[in-house]
């Protein structure tokens, strides 16, 4: 097959799970900056939001983790590799309203996009590496 071809498949596959990654980002950072505003009090409805929040950026972290090992096998062909790990992304439960409860919570929200974006810094410099070669 021809090796162009195949680098513009890598770069594609790399770019949706880059999508996904930051969808990924700027939904846990909503969830970041509604949970802090729940623990400063914000109540029911705030922490309803954070979950909603929260929810959206499993399903796109479900759909990153997908679109990398994508992205992956395409690099196989133009003989790189990807190692990324973006970790499970564990289930939240805020079910009792304590300031410490909430603090947990927002800690793993924070560790969450601490390793999207780790994900996402790596993704880019492989586009950048696949770009460059042309």
């Amino acid at each position: 097959m021809d090796y162009v071809k195949e680098k513009m498949e890598a770069i594609y596959a790399g770019e949706k799970a880059l999508d996904s990654l930051r969808d990924a980002l700027q939904q846990l950072r909503g969830a970041r900056n509604w949970g802090l505003y729940d623990i400063l009090g914000g109540g029911f409805i705030s922490s309803m939001i954070k979950h909603s929040k929260i929810d959206n950026a499993r399903r796109y972290i479900e759909q990153a983790k997908y679109d990398l090992k994508v992205f992956n096998k395409e690099l196989q062909d133009v003989s790189m590799h990807l190692d990324i790990d973006i970790g499970s992304f564990l289930t939240f439960f805020d079910l009792m309203d304590s300031f410490f409860v909430d603090l947990m919570v927002q800690s793993r929200i924070s560790d969450a996009a601490y390793r999207v974006e780790e994900a996402i810094r790596k993704v880019e410099s492989v586009l950048d590496r696949l770009r460059s070669t042309y």
